[in-house]
């Protein structure tokens, strides 16, 4: 039996003697994502040829016109006439394109004044009569994306069932617009970690469940922006939503309150790390575009390239 026992622990012996080391080399190849192109959100009476030569030449190539709302007046009606709206419009893609930036969207006026769930019909229809008026201008710019937010606060709060079948009939009116233009709508999720907020109910798109509610009765023409501020664990509604997803707004916060925070600056709770691997996984490849504080444009870029972008990428090869 000795024996026996000599030769077994020889064998082992020998065996484990024999066998080498791994080393980074015997791990399998991992396939790198390439970096999104960098993005960010400006007025688009502010998109001039000397802020888009210098967001250029940080390493920025896309913009969000925002600013929509200097259109209309508190009661949503147009505050500006045709052929002013029209100049402005030329004047933005004239510098955008002087300086070899893409408008890749456009974020849509808000308010209550301009709430695509407002229940009354005949104010419904003069809510989409206003986005569709701006439309047609906005087609100079010659954007890829459209975005608009599903609702304003619901006063008077109890009826979110009602507000969603007005924002759904809103949604079918206005996509047929922006796909006449040459683009693609975008709904994006609101800021809501709970229903009420005081007396008032939060806006529609507040959680997962909602969106993914609301989208199961929309036609695939429309996407999701998704705001990275907007909900904590974002990186569960992009999972989710899958290739809903068409455009985001990166910023970093608490999913408590409208925070925008710079994304590099510590003060949020986003898992950037985890963002980025659900964008990957989902094969989102529109801009990583901010909408966020910042200092200037080259910090945006350095804060992606250089910060969380490579941390992304460390962790496929741990």
């Amino acid at each position: 039996m000795m024996k026996y026992l000599i030769i077994l622990f020889s064998l082992l012996f020998y065996s484990c003697e024999a066998e080498e080391p791994k080393t980074t080399d015997d791990l399998p190849e991992v396939e790198e994502p390439q970096p999104l192109e960098i993005g960010y959100s400006v007025p688009v009476t502010r998109i001039t040829v000397e802020k888009m030569t210098h967001a250029y030449e940080s390493g920025i190539r896309h913009v969000e016109a925002s600013g929509m709302n200097t259109f209309f007046d508190k009661k949503g009606v147009y505050s500006k006439t045709d052929e002013e709206v029209k100049q402005i419009m030329l004047d933005a893609k004239a510098a955008a394109d002087a300086a070899g930036i893409n408008i890749w969207s456009v974020h849509m006026p808000f308010s209550q004044a301009m709430d695509l769930s407002t229940i009354v019909e005949e104010d419904r229809e003069k809510v989409v009569q206003g986005h569709a008026r701006l439309l047609k201008h906005l087609e100079i710019l010659q954007p890829e994306i459209i975005l608009f937010h599903p609702s304003y606060y619901l006063d008077p709060p109890g009826q979110r069932d009602l507000r969603k079948s007005q924002l759904i009939t809103s949604a079918l009116e206005l996509d047929a617009a922006v796909r006449d233009i040459g683009a693609t709508m975008v709904l994006e999720n609101m800021l809501g970690p709970e229903l009420m907020k005081g007396d008032r109910e939060r806006p529609l798109m507040r959680t997962v469940a909602e969106v993914s509610e609301i989208f199961n009765r929309l036609p695939k023409s429309i996407g999701l922006a998704v705001d990275m501020n907007h909900i904590k664990n974002p990186e569960i509604m992009i999972r989710k939503m899958g290739d809903r997803l068409k455009s985001v707004h990166i910023a970093d916060g608490t999913g408590k309150a409208e925070n925008h925070y710079f994304p590099c600056s510590g003060e949020g709770e986003n898992n950037w790390v985890d963002i980025l691997a659900a964008l990957d996984q989902v094969k989102y490849s529109g801009p990583f575009l901010y909408e966020s504080a910042y200092d200037d444009e080259m910090d945006i870029v350095e804060c992606y390239l250089q910060n969380l972008y490579p941390k992304y990428i460390k962790t496929l090869h741990q």
